[in-house]
């Protein structure tokens, strides 16, 4: 869902998803949260960039989810950004705007189809390779891609929670053989989680357990994972990412969003602190690749690496024409 707001002679962007799939709301439901919540709460407060903030919190305050919040974020930072002819990552107080590594993203498929899938990301550039687990088969699907990238290339699976905390223990000692980078959300909770890392020498990163910064402490505290993978559209947007980034190291993925989101994200990486660490782990922001068609035009891309410009805002044309195409009644 794309979101524009404006003010002041310029528009701001903004974009978020429906993460329905993980029982988050649906799409017509985050519209109506803009509509009845965040755009009251905008206009009562007046449109002042430099008080956006409070935009946002007073969109909290008054229901609005972290999908909803998102959207209204992401469009509140763009308008500021442009408001003041910085890009979006200066605004955030980045000294640069540097290349983003992203990472491949495998679906679960038989050898030949992933093979060929691998062989295309490889051919793009790419060196870090995700895959589900967490389904049959997946110990032979890693050894289907490592055998086909090399043993430089970095593979991480993510299993969404799928395993308990025996089954986790067992199918990543299995996964290890394979040299594995980390394994996102092997189970559901942080408890659990503390209780596989204790029993797996594999690098682990939570994603569905950590949505609000009160998530993000209790997993440092837990010693649940080393890293937190944060989506926009899933803790509320570019603000409350940075919050979450303070409290545990974290990188970022996208909820499958078109070019404004994924230049959110990409601009929202220039500002994290693990990105002045040499333990920064490839970013899952190469997922527009998985579209045939776009709706516009969004950052450069070179090889694995989305690179951030110096144009005030995100730095995203529309394509009106291709939006109208794909409007929902």
């Amino acid at each position: 869902m794309l979101v524009r707001i404006r003010g002041e002679g310029l528009e701001g962007l903004g974009e978020t998803a429906s993460l329905s799939l993980r029982g988050g709301p649906g799409v017509r439901r985050i519209a109506s949260e803009i509509e009845r919540v965040c755009w009251p709460a905008l206009r009562d407060g007046g449109l002042d960039p430099k008080r956006m903030w409070s935009a946002l919190a007073r969109c909290r305050a008054r229901g609005a989810g972290a999908e909803a919040v998102a959207a209204v974020d992401i469009a509140l930072h763009d308008l500021a950004a442009k408001a003041a002819g910085l890009p979006v990552w200066r605004f955030l107080g980045a000294e640069a705007g540097t290349p983003v590594k992203c990472n491949a993203t495998l679906p679960g498929a038989n050898p030949a189809t992933l093979r060929g899938l691998a062989e295309r990301w490889l051919a793009e550039g790419f060196d870090t390779f995700k895959l589900k687990a967490g389904l049959p088969g997946d110990v032979a699907q890693v050894a289907t891609v490592r055998g086909l990238v090399g043993p430089d290339a970095r593979i991480r699976v993510d299993a969404n929670g799928a395993w308990t905390v025996d089954e986790a223990s067992e199918r990543l000692a299995a996964l290890a053989a394979h040299d594995l980078e980390l394994a996102e959300q092997p189970v559901n909770g942080l408890e659990e989680m503390a209780a596989v890392r204790r029993r797996t020498g594999v690098r682990l990163s939570a994603d569905e357990d950590i949505v609000t910064t009160r998530d993000a402490r209790r997993a440092f505290d837990l010693r649940s994972c080393e890293l937190a993978n944060v989506k926009l559209a899933k803790v509320g947007g570019i603000a409350a990412t940075l919050e979450v980034s303070e409290l545990i190291p974290t990188y970022m993925s996208s909820s499958l969003e078109g070019p404004v989101g994924i230049a959110a994200a990409a601009h929202t990486v220039q500002a994290l602190p693990l990105r002045r660490t040499a333990g920064e782990p490839a970013h899952g922001l190469g997922t527009e690749r998985l579209f045939s068609e776009t709706v516009g035009t969004g950052l450069a891309r070179d090889g694995d690496t989305l690179v951030p410009g110096d144009d005030p805002g995100l730095g995203v044309e529309l394509d009106d024409a291709a939006l109208a195409a794909r409007r929902l009644g």
